[in-house]
């Protein structure tokens, strides 16, 4: 737990200065003004008083020790304060100095000094080169901010202290965005974002978690505390700079498509998080989450006095997967008994636009006991029968009457702003725009779904893990990283993976006596660790018929071969039995990911498989439930269902795959690429066949 750096006994605040301006002023003026009640101490041994405050020379003259120190000193000489605070028993320390790790080499080895003196003591340490940190309801700000937040049930960490700084600002103006805990983390050298969410989610002052990231050094531990966060609150996060990251070169299909984007997409939705894609969609969607209770269902109801806002507000929720609810027969007749005759009775109910607050107060209310209901969206628009105030007191009563999600929308500006300072009164989240709020309803519908959806059953097939061992060490005894096809086929089947017969062959001679066995027509295809895409130097030849057919590609695959890469090492030609192809090809890949690992790939195969980048992702090892789902979330799932008297794909070969694939890259982590391109896959019940498969192995 992290109850000292929040509610601490007392709070030094080291490198505590007199001259206004300096950092050092800032932090005990924010401190003192903030109302903090326990016992507050400046330390600086040039100065005996600071803001009527004694001040002592170092936390080990203190009378007490207090639970909570932040350092506001030059880099050079935190080391050694922190060693004090280690000497004095102080347990929670903020470090707002910057010329760490952000710095330079010098810096991050000054970091690691820092880290390894807090590990000595027991110190936990938030920062360096952070903004500080504020409790609303302890209260305490201990940062160099420009004032402190409105109390509320969001709790925001951040990466970024200016950006925080903006956010608070903003936070004072706004009529409904309040804040529990406000974190700036810095340099993330101990305390991180996982630590955070962990305490956070015991905290009763805390209703949503947000997070501004730019980077996550432990994927798989931020995954596992994110899923086990999730269940209790929602987690929203803005995760930035993955586009540059994400553009690294690489060699396979997989890899190519993946890139940074798609992990961190794959591992927030697997653990329960809800991605934000810019910073007024986070903030937007945190006002509902803090503010009204959850939906219970996807159906949403809105009433409104005009048609095109509410038009927009059905428009969006449709595009978000939400419903329109379908109000009770009973429900519409109560409607149309005081409706004019030109208004709506059915959802949108439009009231029109002379509605005054009482004819909005009496559809709410019926709206509002309508069991087919889930949420409703009230939309005003200041017309000239509008009474806005009584109109927003009508809502904010109701709100605090029905365990149904409220949001407004009372659109404008000088005429909307009474209406939203009414609603914040009664903890109404009001948007300028019908878009916002049926997104906002979206979000709250998506994390639902997250929260209850089961953990993962992970299948263990019963395979031959020694073979692939004994193929890997052999490229690995080679100097390679590459695995050829035909070492490649070896370790597919020892995954239990289905392939068509086929040999290598040496030469020409040896093929036709292969192709003489397996039977024509046959595929050969160039046999070679060096060559990735066969296809791109002309090494694949299918349909040959005959010996004379078989001769003649072999030697033409051979002397393409050698022209195109000449250094490549070939073994020979890769004979394989011609499977039928009136199935459907799908890709199954995977690609390292830095941050989370082995990064599994789905989507429709061949050659156009990037051109297209109808893939899916997650992050191994995932369950059946994943798998199912990463067939439905490509956009030609309905190719794989069956379309135009076509039958459907076999599912079950599919997901088996999948999972296989998914124990596979987990068993084996030195395994950074690879591609099943094609999985031929049959109609139901005839399974799928892996045609093609390769594999790059991690550099020892």
């Amino acid at each position: 737990m992290l109850e000292g750096f929040f509610k601490p006994n007392a709070v030094a605040i080291v490198g505590a200065s007199t001259k206004p301006g300096k950092l050092g002023y800032s932090v005990l003026a924010n401190v003192i003004e903030s109302g903090y009640k326990g016992n507050i101490y400046p330390i600086n041994p040039g100065a005996t008083q600071i803001y009527g405050y004694k001040c002592y020379p170092s936390v080990l003259d203190l009378p007490e020790t207090p639970d909570l120190a932040v350092i506001v000193i030059p880099y050079n000489a935190v080391p050694a304060a922190l060693r004090e605070c280690g000497e004095k028993g102080i347990k929670s320390v903020v470090i707002i100095s910057a010329g760490f790790r952000e710095a330079s080499v010098e810096g991050a080895e000054r970091e690691r000094e820092v880290i390894e003196i807090a590990r000595k003591y027991g110190i936990r340490v938030i920062g360096p080169n952070c903004l500080g940190i504020i409790d609303t309801y302890t209260p305490l700000n201990a940062t160099f901010a420009a004032g402190t937040p409105p109390q509320g049930n969001i709790s925001f960490m951040s990466q970024s202290g200016a950006l925080q700084t903006a956010i608070l600002d903003w936070s004072l103006a706004s009529r409904d965005l309040g804040f529990s805990r406000f974190v700036s983390l810095g340099n993330k050298a101990d305390v991180s974002e996982t630590d955070l969410m962990l305490d956070w989610a015991e905290d009763p002052q805390t209703r949503v978690i947000l997070a501004y990231i730019e980077g996550v050094p432990n994927g798989p531990e931020f995954m596992r505390v994110a899923r086990q966060v999730s269940r209790k609150k929602p987690v929203l996060v803005l995760k930035s700079g993955v586009t540059e990251a994400g553009s690294r070169a690489v060699s396979s299909h997989t890899g190519s498509l993946a890139g940074a984007e798609a992990a961190y997409d794959a591992a927030f939705y697997q653990s329960g998080v809800l991605r934000m894609r810019n910073l007024e969609e986070l903030f937007s969607n945190a006002r509902a989450f803090a503010n009204q209770p959850l939906l219970k269902g996807n159906r949403i109801a809105i009433i409104t006095n005009a048609g095109g806002p509410g038009i927009l507000a059905t428009d969006t929720l449709e595009r978000c997967g939400m419903q329109l609810a379908r109000l009770q027969r009973e429900t519409i007749q109560k409607l149309e008994e005081f409706l004019p005759d030109a208004a709506s009775a059915a959802n949108p109910v439009d009231v029109l636009g002379d509605a005054r607050h009482d004819r909005y107060a009496q559809a709410l209310e019926l709206v509002a006991l309508d069991p087919n209901v889930d949420g409703l969206l009230c939309i005003v628009t200041p017309q000239a029968m509008t009474d806005i105030v009584e109109t927003a007191n009508a809502v904010g009563k109701l709100s605090q009457r029905t365990d149904k999600p409220i949001l407004g929308v009372f659109m404008g500006e000088e005429r909307a702003k009474a209406g939203e300072d009414v609603l914040a009164s009664y903890n109404v989240p009001n948007y300028k725009f019908p878009e916002q709020a049926a997104r906002a309803f979206a979000a709250m519908r998506d994390y639902i779904v997250a929260r209850d959806r089961p953990e993962p059953e992970y299948v263990q097939f019963d395979v031959d893990k020694a073979a692939v061992r004994k193929v890997f060490d052999q490229v690995y005894a080679e100097g390679r990283v590459s695995v050829g096809e035909a070492e490649a086929r070896e370790v597919a089947k020892a995954y239990g993976l289905r392939l068509p017969q086929s040999e290598l062959a040496a030469s020409a001679d040896e093929a036709v006596r292969i192709a003489n066995q397996i039977g024509y027509p046959v595929v050969l295809k160039i046999a070679s660790p060096d060559i990735l895409h066969k296809t791109d130097v002309g090494g694949v030849k299918v349909g040959l018929q005959n010996a004379a057919d078989v001769r003649d590609a072999f030697d033409l695959i051979v002397y393409r071969a050698t022209r195109y890469v000449p250094d490549a090492r070939i073994w020979g030609c890769l004979v394989q039995q011609m499977v039928p192809m009136n199935g459907i090809e799908v890709l199954v890949g995977m690609s390292k990911d830095p941050q989370f690992g082995p990064l599994v790939t789905f989507g429709l195969g061949g050659i156009l498989v990037e051109a297209l980048k109808d893939v899916t992702f997650r992050v191994a090892p995932f369950g059946r439930q994943d798998a199912e789902e990463m067939l439905d979330e490509i956009r030609a799932h309905s190719l794989l269902a069956g379309v135009r008297g076509r039958p459907p794909a076999d599912r079950e070969a599919m997901v088996d795959t999948l999972l296989r694939i998914s124990q596979l890259v987990t068993d084996f982590p030195e395994i950074v690429e690879m591609d099943i391109n094609p999985l031929m896959v049959y109609e139901a019940g005839q399974g799928a066949i892996t045609l093609d498969m390769r594999l790059v192995l991690k550099s020892k």
